[in-house]
């Protein structure tokens, strides 16, 4: 609001300034000068102390009628000097009264928000974070009641079934993955064979050996490596992916042209990790069998002859079952995750790189939550 009021145009501003005088009723504040933006400004301190202490005084009459110019502005530094009310005495000219109607009309219209109590305060903030995962919940049980649809409709109609997505995906997160997690598995193997053979060593139980090595690596660090790997590899990929699909407004377009996100973006990615998961569980473990092998005979001579006999009469192979069972379960989680929050990403890039990282992190939480739940229900399934 840039309404001036007995503005003079062309002219220079005249300074702002205001006179007490005795008037006939009592004493009279009469202002005079331009009291607008330009005017005001170099002097806004001292006039906003000045307007404040005269503003203490009930019994004093304000008169503007004198003022030059007066525009939005000005009219803000009188209103709340006056404490956002007009005075009981002010005298006002006629388009004067426009500008502080239009401070009042403003005041009557803002909401008053009252402080809630203390104990409603708290109750709110311990529901905040409940609240916040309601709208994610629901997205992902609609993403998985959704997926259930698109697999009978498939199952009834094998044509449909998107090979090439499956099959490209199976080649991404599996073939391409084996380099790393090989690495990576052969590595665990030869540290926890060396680590455990310095220990075994002390008390002349090298032979032991055997049974930390196959337990260790079967049943928990090969298939959780796998998935940890998986996840921050193909996991953030995946999510990334789709996240750029909604930006350049493809799966609008998708959606547009009658083809479904689900059967050709989600379905495909959950159901080739959940596919190859055990299968990079299986080559994971392998790869760590043969890292401890090896540094096992290079440590206390336990050779592979000697590990390809004792191996399975010490383990169970259940525990080689249950180590492909939860990797199975671990590429469910992380096809779901990935894929859920890329098709939650906002329409900026800010929240691609965020939801990416919240995929790797999710995913990760989760295998490892999955991981400690499986080893508390199968605690005694896989020992003698």
């Amino acid at each position: 609001m840039d309404t001036h009021v007995n503005g003079r145009s062309g002219a220079a501003p005249e300074p702002p300034g205001c006179t007490l005088e005795q008037g006939s009723s009592g004493e009279v504040l009469r202002l005079h000068g331009d009291w607008t933006l330009a005017a005001v400004s170099p002097q806004i301190g001292s006039l906003t102390a000045t307007l404040e202490a005269c503003a203490r005084r009930v019994d004093l009459t304000w008169d503007l009628r004198g003022v030059a110019a007066l525009d939005s502005a000005g009219a803000l530094l009188l209103w709340r000097a006056w404490g956002r009310r007009r005075p009981e005495n002010l005298e006002l000219g006629d388009r004067q009264q426009a500008l502080f109607a239009a401070w009042e009309h403003q005041e009557d219209t803002v909401p008053v928000v009252s402080r809630p109590p203390l104990g409603q305060r708290l109750l709110a903030g311990l529901a905040r974070p409940g609240r916040a995962m309601v709208e994610p919940t629901r997205a992902l049980l609609m993403l998985l009641g959704q997926l259930l649809i698109d697999t009978v409709v498939l199952l009834r109609h094998p044509g449909r079934i998107p090979w090439r997505e499956i099959s490209a995906t199976i080649y991404v997160t599996g073939f391409k993955a084996l380099a790393i997690t090989g690495l990576v598995g052969a590595l665990i193997g030869v540290v926890i064979a060396y680590q455990s053979a310095l220990q075994l060593r002390n008390y002349g139980a090298e032979i032991f050996i055997v049974e930390m090595l196959g337990f260790s690596v079967t049943r928990e660090l090969g298939p959780m490596l796998a998935a940890i790997i998986v996840a921050g590899r193909s996991g953030s990929a995946i999510t990334a992916q789709i996240g750029v699909m909604r930006l350049t407004q493809e799966l609008d377009a998708m959606t547009t042209l009658g083809l479904s996100v689900s059967q050709r973006l989600v379905m495909p990615r959950v159901l080739a990790l959940t596919l190859v998961m055990p299968l990079l569980a299986l080559w994971t473990i392998i790869a760590a069998m043969i890292g401890g092998i090896i540094a096992s005979e290079l440590t206390v001579g336990l050779g592979f002859e000697y590990f390809l006999i004792a191996l399975p009469d010490r383990m169970p192979v259940a525990n080689l079952w249950i180590g492909l069972g939860k990797s199975l379960v671990f590429g469910a989680v992380i096809g779901l995750t990935a894929t859920h929050l890329g098709l939650r990403v906002q329409p900026n890039t800010r929240d691609l790189g965020a939801r990416t990282t919240r995929s790797v992190v999710t995913s990760i939480t989760l295998v490892i939550v999955l991981n400690a739940i499986f080893s508390i229900i199968l605690r005694e399934v896989g020992f003698r």
